[in-house]
């Protein structure tokens, strides 16, 4: 059974820095595709990065440069380390675990990120 573990959220000002974790059970995390996502209020759900199972990594424009997505596969985690925080970056943040061929996918909790002086 996959299991996502997120954690490393909750309220800073903006200017400031977080760094998410998601732990992984029941899968090895540099043979999937691991996402993280953030879904504001009203709003759909977002890609913010990826990490491909070669290392490759994507990041959506409105965080590149802020944001950066790297994984530790001796711990089976990956993290988003955030810094220059806005408080349009605030949102639930999940993470993704997507099968490179077969698309199948599991999904973290979510956990909240908030930004906010």
């Amino acid at each position: 059974q996959v299991q996502l573990v997120e954690s490393g959220g909750g309220l800073v000002q903006p200017g400031g820095s977080l760094r998410l974790s998601c732990a992984a059970s029941g899968i090895n995390i540099d043979q999937m595709i691991m996402q993280w996502y953030r879904q504001s209020p009203g709003k759909e759900r977002e890609l913010v990065a990826n990490i491909f199972p070669e290392g490759g990594t994507n990041y959506v424009p409105a965080v590149k440069g802020r944001f950066t997505i790297s994984r530790d596969n001796a711990k089976n985690t990956i993290y988003l380390q955030m810094k220059s925080l806005k408080s349009e970056d605030t949102a639930v943040y999940y993470c993704e675990a997507r099968h490179p061929f077969t698309a199948s996918n599991s999904w973290g909790q979510g956990i909240q990120v908030t930004v906010s002086s």
